[in-house]
């Protein structure tokens, strides 16, 4: 096993170097408003410098706010945070009013006056690309935001914002989080419009991000628990009774449960562990790909970060997604 060590990229206006694997904060305890200093400060200690947050992600701000505070790291930490997802009753939300209420809300819980990457967290259809492009603008231009961008968003959609974006002469998405691992999303887990990139139907897509060089944000990369190891290809009918519903509905399949038989034919041959060879296969995907990891075992992200460096052939990569 290579020796582990964090890789950086750089996202144009995040003047801090961004880590490769992002820290996601949609999980206990910072949901609940618990006491996650410990698990921040270890992932930290690994090079993870980049946290993923978002308003609808319960109290998780307020746990980062807290620590970035206590340990005074605001100026080395980079945040990922997020606005305008739907309201409870489904009511869209991208417009002016409710991007500027989320980012005050935000703002107040992280502790800081600026995010390092803001994002819109779900698409309306119903309004023009270009309005949310001038309202991002608008922000970046009042130093709220650095980058900014979409976070399930259509790679028609941001092509639309950036074609107008450019007539304008404004700064476009540059930035985008869609759902992107070797599992296949079959079906929309949480609902109100997950987007996804990968699987046989998604091809245009990742060309289309391949050719604009624009960072993918991958989320659910390991298929929200189906390729971390937990569950084994030969256990398929109690994989309900180890992964929520939100997996369950999103990834179980039998096409991904194959992909899950192949990594854990590939982990044994390479000794190592299951979910390794999963964050492998998306680090050498011919994208800019940056991964967002949720655990709450601080042991998991650094097998994460060694997963960077495990070399996968092209064959062996195309064995995984079924090719």
């Amino acid at each position: 096993m290579s020796e582990m060590k964090m890789e950086y990229v750089k996202i144009p206006y995040v003047e801090k170097k961004v880590s490769r694997i992002l820290y996601g904060t949609a999980i206990q305890p910072f949901l609940d408003g618990g006491d996650g200093m410990e698990l921040l400060d270890a992932v930290y200690a690994m090079g993870v410098n980049t946290i993923d947050t978002g308003r609808v992600y319960g109290k998780a701000e307020q746990v980062i706010g807290k620590w970035m505070e206590a340990r005074k790291l605001r100026e080395k930490v980079v945040i990922l945070s997020k606005c305008a997802h739907p309201d409870a009753s489904g009511k869209k939300r991208v417009n002016e009013k409710e991007i500027r209420a989320d980012f005050a809300e935000s703002s107040e819980y992280l502790r800081t006056d600026y995010i390092d990457i803001y994002l819109l967290h779900r698409d309306d259809p119903d309004i023009e690309a270009g309005e949310a492009v001038e309202i991002m603008n608008a922000l970046h231009g009042e130093g709220k935001i650095g980058a900014f961008g979409v976070s399930n968003w259509t790679h028609r959609r941001i092509a639309e914002a950036n074609e107008y974006a450019d007539r304008h002469h404004l700064i476009p998405f540059t930035v985008s989080s869609p759902n992107f691992g070797l599992a296949e999303q079959v079906r929309d887990p949480w609902g109100g419009g997950c987007v996804s990139i990968s699987g046989p139907a998604n091809q245009a897509a990742r060309d289309w991000y391949r050719e604009n060089k624009i960072p993918v944000i991958a989320y659910a990369s390991l298929a929200h628990g189906l390729l971390s190891g937990k569950v084994k290809s030969a256990g398929q009918e109690k994989a309900g009774e180890i992964l929520d519903e939100f997996a369950m509905r999103g990834y179980a399949c039998p096409e991904n449960f194959e992909r899950l038989r192949r990594c854990e034919e590939l982990a044994e041959k390479k000794n190592c562990a299951v979910s390794q060879i999963a964050m492998a296969w998306i680090f050498q995907q011919e994208l800019n790909t940056l991964a967002v990891v949720g655990t709450s075992n601080a042991s998991r992200m650094k097998a994460n970060i060694e997963a960077m460096h495990i070399g996968l052939s092209k064959e062996e990569a195309a064995y995984l997604d079924l090719q």
